[in-house]
């Protein structure tokens, strides 16, 4: 196929894909829901308050600032723009870019099944934090790296333990909240997150467009990560969900 049309296959199976899971969802009955009987059990239930939560607004409104400040650090380096800047800085062609990529994201799902056995040993809290720093010092390696084959070593790390805070990030905030809070805290959490990446690229594009600065992306995303996981070991390192509490 010309490059053109192979772009426009990958575009139109991602939109297929999306339409696909759409009717998945479609398809998922009410049973999901929080029951009637342990709504009941919440004592503040009826206390409707800001965007449907009520005693868990505080603790909230402060986990959805600190990852609308993760997602804007991970906005610098999607890996949209990890493609872009081994191309430009090894020349790599798509097809070599695919199979690095597929070998990453094989690595991070791996890293996201394993975090439930770390979480189970340290806790919630700093399986995020003690996985996620040294991933971001590794992403902060990676553009000083001299060859193509120690960068792509220091890549594939760092997707090794990657995803260990996404479930457990949000299994910890489905267990700080009340049953019938948890609809809303996922979609603030969600939104916080969605905001926070959607304005990171605007400053990244300027930053590769410079060949002075094309290795900026990974050094603010790596340096804004780490004081993301201090703030929130600090924070939170004090409120421990109920099954931690045993």
């Amino acid at each position: 196929m010309t490059p053109l049309g192979s772009y426009r296959m990958v575009v139109i199976g991602y939109a297929a894909i999306g339409m696909m899971i759409g009717l998945l969802f479609t398809r998922v009955s009410s049973a999901v829901e929080v029951s009637e009987a342990l709504k009941g059990s919440c004592s503040q239930s009826t206390l409707k308050g800001f965007l449907g939560l009520h005693r868990s607004r505080g603790i909230i409104l402060k986990l959805s600032g600190l990852f609308s400040m993760d997602a804007f650090a991970g906005g610098f380096v999607l890996q949209s723009i990890l493609a872009y800047w081994f191309h430009v800085r090894f020349n790599l062609q798509p097809a070599i870019l695919g199979s690095i990529f597929f070998g990453a994201n094989v690595l991070a799902g791996v890293s996201a099944l394993s975090a439930t056995w770390v979480a189970s040993k340290i806790g919630l809290i700093r399986t995020m934090v003690f996985t996620h720093i040294p991933s971001n010092i590794l992403l902060i390696l990676v553009p000083l790296m001299p060859n193509l084959p120690l960068a792509i070593t220091v890549l594939l790390l760092r997707f090794s333990i990657s995803q260990m805070d996404v479930p457990t990030r949000q299994s910890y905030t489905m267990a700080v909240v009340a049953p019938d809070e948890r609809s809303a805290a996922a979609g603030i959490t969600g939104i916080a997150r969605t905001t926070g990446a959607s304005l990171s690229p605007v400053v990244t594009g300027p930053l590769l467009a410079n060949p002075v600065l094309i290795n900026m992306p990974f050094f603010l995303s790596g340096g804004i990560k780490i004081v993301y996981d201090l703030l929130l070991y600090r924070s939170f390192k004090a409120i421990k969900p109920p099954e931690e509490k045993k």
